[in-house]
């Protein structure tokens, strides 16, 4: 078995009292001692600080020097408007495969002279190959190492980081800036993975751990573990790659289209020309046999990943499974997110999921489940 990777700020979670866990190859908190329950409540109400050093952050220069040509060369590989993607400017998306499916869900932000790209920690090896083996005639790509990843989530996180950076505050959901904060280049873009406000930040390896004191030394900041982050995400209504979203599974289904800029559609000016294009625009267009929905049980119970649903208490052949479910301590009550067939995935449709051999009520709701608060 590999040898678990440390993030930077490994000694700052286990000083206070961070429970640590394997995770994508590393050792991550998955709690402190708030808890899982009351980070999620304190992420929601004022601020929670996460340690997102795992994940994979990579840029991609053009050789031309022309930042549109490895724009248009990342086009090849993700079914985004990247060319127009303005400077400052960030965006989600995904790399696909020749059937259509998800290699692996990203952020990408256009910095002037170069892409910036945020990528899963337990993708992004290959997701760098990918990227080389693809893209090497035209850009020069450059696997990010010497930086860590945090990200400042909820509504105290604009009053808190503004202490250290004025800029943040006329920043608009998916801008990026680079800043000064105590002496360091921190890269920020205004995103998450929580539904709230807040900022993600690219730090020198040598300057997170003062950084991250710097913040929790606020009385509306905590560190929050990977469990808290599962449960805001799932409220968020977001995808968790390997769970909700792989390679068996295309952004139509996955309710993602709306990620798919009209310019790289059927009409568009740049339409196709990316893995899976067929399969994928025809999706956009025809509609796919099966959709990503929200479930509310009908019970306290959480109807977790790998759960089968039917659509009654008798039925014998299964309409769907569920990827992600839990307790929502905001909504305070059970959540679950999974995939229907598309003629039973409408809005109020009561379905049935079976748990140790019980079949248990749930009604199909739309997503997500808390609605997000960002900075438009």
């Amino acid at each position: 078995m590999a040898e678990l990777k440390r993030t930077p700020l490994y000694d700052l979670h286990v000083a206070l009292g961070a429970k640590m866990v394997p995770f994508a190859g590393y050792e991550m908190p998955v709690q402190y001692q708030l808890g899982v329950m009351k980070e999620h409540i304190q992420t929601r109400k004022l601020a929670g600080l996460f340690d997102v050093s795992h994940m994979g952050q990579v840029i991609i220069r053009p050789k031309s020097g022309n930042i549109s040509d490895a724009a248009l060369a990342l086009e090849k590989l993700i079914p985004i408007d990247i060319v127009g993607l303005k400077e400052n400017r960030q965006r989600y998306g995904f790399f696909t495969n020749d059937n259509g499916g998800i290699l692996d869900d990203l952020m990408v932000a256009n910095q002037g002279d170069h892409l910036f790209m945020v990528v899963n920690a337990g993708c992004k090896e290959n997701d760098i190959n990918h990227l080389l083996k693809n893209l090497k005639n035209d850009c020069i790509i450059e696997t990010v190492t010497d930086r860590a990843l945090i990200a400042l989530q909820g509504p105290s996180a604009e009053a808190v980081l503004s202490t250290f950076s004025p800029d943040v505050v006329g920043m608009r959901f998916m801008d990026t800036i680079v800043a000064n904060i105590l002496g360091a280049s921190v890269w920020i873009s205004r995103s998450g993975y929580t539904g709230e406000d807040g900022y993600e930040m690219s730090v020198p390896n040598e300057s997170v751990v003062e950084l991250a004191n710097a913040l929790i030394a606020f009385d509306a900041v905590e560190l929050i573990g990977l469990g808290a982050r599962d449960s805001l995400r799932l409220e968020a209504g977001l995808c968790l790659y390997g769970h909700d979203i792989d390679t068996t599974t295309t952004p139509s289904e996955s309710a993602l289209t709306w990620a798919i800029q009209k310019v790289r559609r059927y009409g568009g000016e740049r339409a196709g020309k990316f893995n899976g294009a067929d399969r994928i625009l025809n999706e956009i267009e025809q509609g796919a046999d099966r959709k990503r929905v929200g479930l509310r049980p009908a019970g306290r119970a959480p109807m977790r990943e790998g759960i089968k649903i039917f659509l009654t208490e008798t039925a014998e052949t299964s309409i769907g499974v569920i990827t992600s479910g839990g307790f929502g301590p905001t909504v305070q009550h059970a959540i679950s997110m999974g995939y229907i067939n598309t003629e039973f995935s409408e809005v109020g449709t009561t379905v049935f999921a079976e748990i140790r051999g019980k079949r248990m009520e749930a009604t199909i709701i739309a997503l997500p489940f808390k609605p997000p608060n960002f900075k438009r």
